[in-house]
């Protein structure tokens, strides 16, 4: 299949939740570590260490691997719904992926979201705020990083079943938005932007105007 993964013939098995866990949790490392690269290297350099940084970024992968449990166990139920295609792993009915496209551009804009956004977007600040001495110290700042990015980005990730999970130009255009969201100087404008053209979006698939 052109742009897809290859994915076990057996969709309910134990050996395609397995394998839909391990697809989920490199995903989301490949999507999610490029934006956090700044705070790490931040931490790298106010620690002046590479076993607490290392630590640190450990923390923050462990938030996305939880939540990859999370994306895959969801995944497995929509299968068994039949409420997933086969192939792209994408929403069937336009009517969800379109409410689901209006969750996420509502939630882009929702004081929750900024919030945890500013956190991730502000590396220095947000270490010197939270830190703490020692190990405890490091895994604490580690995983209160990472859930302040899975309260930032989970919709956003979430909008792949929208456009299809197995669809790697979706899967792309979703990690650029994150990557500009945290990282570029308008990120706080885009992540708002985003928003409106999602809820427009969901708006035209439900009305048969535009597909996913």
């Amino acid at each position: 299949m052109t742009g897809a993964m290859a994915m076990p013939a057996d969709p309910l098995g134990a050996p395609a939740l397995i394998a839909a866990f391990v697809m989920w949790a490199l995903m989301m490392v490949a999507m999610m570590l490029p934006s956090a690269l700044p705070m790490i290297l931040t931490h790298a350099r106010l620690s002046r260490g590479a076993v607490p940084a290392g630590l640190f970024a450990l923390c923050y992968v462990a938030v996305w691997t939880a939540a990859s449990l999370v994306a895959a166990l969801a995944q497995q139920s929509l299968v068994a719904r039949g409420a997933l295609g086969p192939m792209t792993l994408a929403l069937g009915d336009r009517r969800i992926a379109g409410a689901l496209l209006i969750a996420a551009g509502l939630y882009q804009l929702t004081p929750l979201k900024r919030r945890c956004l500013d956190n991730c977007r502000s590396p220095l600040a947000f270490l010197m705020r939270g830190w703490r001495p020692g190990i405890a110290g490091t895994l604490r700042l580690g995983l209160s990083h990472g859930l302040y990015c899975l309260g930032c980005c989970w919709l956003l990730m979430a909008l792949l079943f929208a456009g299809g999970v197995m669809n790697l130009a979706w899967v792309a255009l979703l990690a650029g938005i994150v990557l500009i969201e945290k990282v570029a100087p308008r990120g706080v404008p885009v992540a708002q932007a985003v928003g409106g053209l999602a809820i427009a979006a969901g708006v035209a698939l439900i009305a048969g105007l535009g597909a996913v």
